[in-house]
């Protein structure tokens, strides 16, 4: 999946003509949707543009550190603009703002996902990118922007956060050439990295203890499960923002080839996220229940009981592990 380059000088000249620009990204905004907003912000601002930054569920606390990041609005109102784009995420639905109620046009979709529907008038999708941040790292270097701290930082993040901290994705020596490009011009591993990943707040904690006592191990060992509640989150006084993570502990259990974790998604709904290793790919299974991702993590949500959605997403992961 390659960006033709007839869609590349269409996000140029849409960008180049656009005076205000409004830039969102997915619900439950993680560290490749905020580090590109903010990558973004820097580079476009500094050119002249009017940049808004909304996210229906706003800023995570752990991303804060950014410079710019208090820019980022949430809530139900949004400024309308001349331009929008979209980060990091696979559909219209999974938007931070409903962008039906948008006049602009064309809505730009920068995104990495194999699964996204490519939803925008114009689209920068590919999935040989490991992160979306890379995708507007290319767009600027395509604008001739130059590269600042503030901008290598948030792309750094992107980096980190979608690969789990150069764990998982496709980490090859392209990529580690361009984190270098990145610390050379201002981004600081060291602090990104404890910012990210050394910063937990005691509800977390607490979240991730009552968490761990669900934990179970299915299919002989070749999967695990773990989920939070409503019941968990009042216990702990944590949030939905703290559970990012949780799932890679899980993940880490030897022989364990599929990984699901669960938490409330709405009045009668949840969010199911997958990981996997050895060839399974986890896109197929979310794209069967209305959700996308990568090959190795993925996820979707699914209305039910947690008994219910469980039992679902059990008889098809056995189904897969006897293929």
């Amino acid at each position: 999946m390659s960006i033709a380059s007839a869609e590349w000088e269409r996000a140029e000249s849409a960008i180049r003509a656009a005076r205000t620009i409004l830039i969102t990204t997915h619900c439950n905004p993680d560290g490749d949707g905020i580090g590109s907003q903010l990558a973004l912000f820097h580079a476009l601002t500094a050119i002249g543009k009017e940049v808004h930054l909304h996210n229906r569920d706003g800023l995570p606390r752990i991303y804060r550190f950014l410079p710019g990041s208090e820019a980022i609005a949430g809530g139900a109102h949004f400024p309308h603009c001349d331009l929008t784009i979209a980060l990091d995420a696979g559909s219209r639905d999974r938007l931070g703002v409903d962008v039906d109620l948008l006049p602009s046009r064309p809505l730009l979709n920068i995104d990495h996902h194999i699964s996204n529907s490519r939803y925008g008038s114009i689209n920068l999708v590919d999935a040989d990118y490991c992160s979306t941040g890379l995708v507007v790292h290319a767009l600027l270097q395509r604008l001739h922007l130059p590269l600042t701290a503030a901008i290598a930082s948030a792309i750094y993040t992107t980096l980190v956060t979608d690969t789990g901290n150069f764990r998982h994705g496709r980490i090859d020596a392209d990529l580690f050439r361009t984190a270098a490009e990145l610390v050379e011009a201002g981004a600081e591993p060291r602090a990104i990295t404890a910012a990210i990943y050394e910063n937990s707040a005691t509800e977390r904690l607490r979240l991730f203890a009552l968490a761990l006592t669900t934990l179970s191990i299915e299919n002989g060992g070749r999967s695990s499960w773990m989920h939070v509640d409503a019941a968990m989150y009042a216990a702990s006084g944590a949030d939905v923002e703290e559970t990012e993570g949780f799932i890679d502990y899980a993940r880490a259990i030897h022989g364990v080839d599929i990984t699901v974790f669960l938490r409330p998604d709405g009045p009668n709904g949840w969010r199911a996220s997958f990981r996997s290793r050895n060839g399974i790919n986890v896109e197929r299974l979310a794209s069967e229940f209305g959700g996308g991702g990568h090959r190795h993590a993925a996820g979707c949500s699914l209305s039910g009981t947690l008994t219910e959605v469980r039992t679902r997403l059990q008889t098809r992961i056995s189904q897969l592990m006897e293929q």
